[in-house]
């Protein structure tokens, strides 16, 4: 029987919020759903507007959403998921996974993996007095893979919805290579739903992967989907010439553009916001590199808006 693949966009600190996702959705196809950035773990914020403001349902409106907790705390976690449950929120994600140095040290996101007592301890306390489905997103350790896969038996004893495992450590942040033959043990000892993360990149990559893992239906793309907006469609089977491909990152760049240059507040922020986005979406233009300079360099909207047009001019020609 065939397998039906789902598709969620993964959090990206600064990137996918709540505005990128809605231009995003207008613009290209394939996903199924996202995670949300991590909300800081404020004490006592759970109720604090500025703090919930990306979640607010109105924003919204065009992908199925799961915010995500960094929180360890476990009074705090609660106060923020009953005010998510407010908001009309009925899953919540754990975030495991981040491997910041400045968030791990603290002992949050994949910093809290070498200690599963405490991870056992703040679950046995959480779940029993959040009225949402739990799913945890993690890492297969922060320095070494049998930290995955000594916690991972005793998730087990907690219902969550799912693992979404990135198939690094934490300490390797972004870079090196995944380890999907370490993701499969974690599957083979989970009795949850996992769902793969970690460089799916391409058609051909996620093909690779499928066929390593079969079992998994559930998949996740961040800097992939970034660097190439269209791969979800893609990899659904759809196919884009060139001209089609450019004409429609252009759309979805100056939607982007303009809707960020009315919510924020000057040139400053509002360039700032866009070039973070332009770290990833020059994956997108293979001979790019040169251009990325100039739009990163870009002191005003002017020569901001002049670099990416000549990027994508060079690019069509």
């Amino acid at each position: 029987m065939k397998t039906h693949h789902l598709f969620y966009m993964a959090p990206l600190k600064g990137i996918t919020d709540a505005l990128f996702r809605s231009v995003y959705m207008k613009h290209f196809k394939g996903l199924d759903g996202a995670i949300a950035p991590f909300i800081n773990p404020q004490r006592k914020g759970g109720n604090n507007k500025a703090l919930l403001k990306d979640l607010l349902p109105e924003r919204n409106c065009s992908l199925p959403l799961v915010p995500q907790l960094l929180n360890t705390d476990p009074e705090d976690f609660i106060t923020l998921a009953n005010h998510l449950a407010d908001l009309g929120y009925d899953e919540l994600n754990w975030n495991l996974g981040c491997p910041v140095p400045m968030v791990a040290r603290k002992k949050r996101g994949s910093g809290l993996l070498p200690y599963p007592d405490q991870i056992i301890e703040i679950l046995e306390r959480i779940v029993p007095n959040i009225s949402q489905k739990l799913s945890i997103k993690m890492r297969l350790g922060y320095h070494q893979f049998t930290e995955s896969l000594q916690l991972i038996p005793r998730l087990n004893e907690f219902p969550l919805s799912a693992l979404i495992i990135h198939a690094r450590l934490g300490i390797q942040l972004y870079r090196g290579p995944t380890y999907p033959e370490k993701f499969r043990e974690c599957l083979e000892l989970a009795h949850h739903s996992l769902f793969y993360n970690g460089d799916i990149t391409s058609v051909q990559t996620f093909k690779s992967l499928k066929e390593q893992l079969p079992e998994i239906s559930h998949w996740m793309i961040g800097r992939g989907l970034l660097a190439n907006p269209h791969l979800p469609a893609e990899i659904n089977g759809s196919s884009f010439s060139c001209e089609q491909k450019f004409e429609e990152l252009w759309a979805f760049h100056q939607e982007l553009f303009n809707e960020q240059k009315e919510r924020l507040s000057g040139p400053g922020h509002l360039l700032g916001k866009m070039k973070q986005v332009w770290i990833y979406l020059i994956g997108a233009f293979p001979s790019g590199q040169k251009a990325l300079k100039k739009i990163t360099r870009a002191s005003t909207e002017e020569k901001y808006l002049t670099a990416v047009m000549r990027l994508f001019e060079s690019a069509t020609k």
